[in-house]
């Protein structure tokens, strides 16, 4: 089987669990907490399967991480001249 396939065969059981939930709720009614629960979870998997779907079908899940090159070099000082050193306290005073 295909992974399409495999998804279709997938989302066809969640519409068979989510009519059985809701005769369910209709037997038990939708108050209870574990009602709330399964049908609260019943759409979670609804929602991943639509998320695993459309990654699936995405081209770019096959491509690689673009990477990022990070310099050696030191950052330029230039750029900390208004800030305070985080957890040291001020400039002109001494730390703890």
């Amino acid at each position: 089987m295909s992974v399409q396939d495999d998804l279709t065969a997938v989302q066809r059981c969640l519409d068979d669990l989510s009519r059985s939930v809701g005769r369910l709720e209709k037997q038990l009614g939708t108050g209870g907490l574990e009602m709330r629960r399964v049908r609260t979870d019943a759409n979670h998997l609804r929602e991943s399967v639509a998320l695993l779907r459309d990654a699936a079908q995405s081209p770019a899940t096959q491509r690689k991480p673009e990477l990022v090159t990070i310099p050696d070099t030191p950052y330029d000082d230039s750029l900390w001249i208004d800030t305070d050193d985080e957890g040291l306290g001020a400039r002109d005073r001494r730390a703890p």
